[in-house]
């Protein structure tokens, strides 16, 4: 059983209360637009870190998070990358890279916009954890929990931060 903790578009604030809320996950995964490096290395010090970087993302975050990730978590396979839409209206790179790799979670952020849906077209899970930074049009920042026990996706929390 692996508790992850999502996150995205932090834009270089970090509320410390993420730490509360991530204290029991086991790793945590940001969907780009970190804002800065100092933000990534305290979720990493935190947490084992996953993370894609952003389209406001400098080279300090580039160097060292790719555009997309693709790995197992358990037996479920996931595809990470940030700017990717929502079903069913994904840019066309996104299309082509959940035909190729065919995920059964999908994490993307960019929208700002908090979204847990299932893709009957690509059957998978699709998650944007919305925006946990202050940056943005969004009213009300937002992280992700959820548990992935084998091939089980299960107990997903969305928490507002306050």
């Amino acid at each position: 059983m692996t508790r992850i903790g999502l996150i995205s578009d932090t834009h270089g604030f970090l509320d410390e209360s993420v730490f509360r809320h991530f204290k029991d996950c086991d790793e945590i995964w940001h969907a780009g637009d970190f804002g800065n490096a100092d933000l990534a290395d305290k979720l990493s010090a935190f947490k084992p870190l996953k993370g894609v970087y952003g389209n406001i993302d400098g080279m300090d975050i580039r160097a060292h998070y790719p555009e997309q990730l693709v790995f197992m978590c358990e037996s479920v396979k996931v595809m990470m990358r940030h700017i990717g839409g929502a079903p069913p209206k994904y840019n066309p790179e996104t299309r082509k890279e959940l035909a190729l790799h065919r995920p059964l979670l999908f994490i993307s952020g960019h929208s700002h916009i908090l979204k847990v849906i299932y893709d009957q077209q690509y059957q998978c899970l699709h998650i944007n954890p919305g925006a946990a930074g202050k940056q943005g049009w969004h009213k009300v920042r937002t992280l992700v929990r959820l548990t992935i026990d084998g091939k089980e996706m299960k107990d997903c929390n969305v928490i507002e931060l306050r």
